[in-house]
């Protein structure tokens, strides 16, 4: 039987009732589905404990912190029925659901099949996918999915390029209504790169979202004017990180 492998958080699968904290959907009240594992190693990437095991050599921002450790694989991944995902989503009553992650299109079988799951009961679910968009969404989780969340890492990710960037992938996703695109930039300099990609893959700009990179209300306010300067003469949407501004960095908000 086909499993949902999701992340855990405080010993159960992260499924959370809050509001989407960034770009085109922010501030809409959503129902978050985290799957575990990526394919990608983001250094700055806030939910780690999805991909950065013990035994690996990835390295991360959270390295100079006392006290941190990679995380143990069989203690943060939660192996569930679909139909028990199905059911926990239910109870929660909120017809916009996130697939998130880690990346979620490592298991587009399972989450096709729970997305068919949760429409049998009410035909009014919407799904949206966060994804990085280096992975082919399959013809089925595509026909499934509402709104493809693509968030394309940049240099400033440590990813090298032949992982991030995958060019059918990112064809596809441009030319694909369901996507809007969101790029995360931590200095001015990323600009660059963001541009080379619109250009190179002909996203229109009101498809694209430019986001600070940060894990506190103090890094964000740094990176903002600078950052909305851009987007006005761009062209480009400008998104913030709501929940970061609401509850600061916590996990399950």
């Amino acid at each position: 039987m086909i499993k949902l492998r999701l992340a855990r958080l405080n010993g159960e699968p992260e499924i959370f009732h809050s509001i989407q904290g960034e770009g085109k959907s922010i501030g809409v009240p959503s129902v978050f589905v985290r799957t575990s594992l990526c394919n990608l190693h983001c250094i700055w990437c806030d939910t780690d404990y999805t991909w950065n095991w013990k035994g690996t050599r990835f390295t991360h921002h959270n390295d100079a912190q006392p006290g941190y450790e990679k995380f143990d694989k069989k203690r943060w991944i939660a192996d569930c029925a679909i139909a028990d995902v199905a059911e926990k989503v239910q109870r929660f009553r909120c017809p916009n659901i996130i697939l998130t992650g880690g990346e979620p299109l490592i298991q587009q079988p399972a989450l096709t099949e729970l997305m068919r799951q949760l429409r049998e009961t009410d035909s009014l679910y919407r799904f949206e996918t966060e994804t990085n968009g280096t992975l082919m969404p399959t013809a089925d989780f595509d026909a499934a999915i509402n709104q493809y969340n693509v968030s394309p890492k940049l240099e400033n990710s440590n990813n090298v390029r032949r992982l991030r960037e995958k060019p059918a992938v990112m064809r596809f996703l441009a030319q694909n209504p369901k996507s809007n695109f969101k790029f995360v930039l931590a200095t001015q300099n990323d600009l660059k790169e963001v541009l080379e990609l619109k250009k190179k893959y002909g996203i229109s700009s009101e498809k694209i979202w430019l986001m600070p990179e940060g894990v506190s209300r103090e890094q964000l306010a740094e990176r903002r004017e600078w950052l909305v300067d851009v987007c006005k003469n761009e062209g480009f949407r400008y998104s913030d990180r709501l929940h970061i501004q609401i509850w600061g960095s916590k996990k399950g908000v």
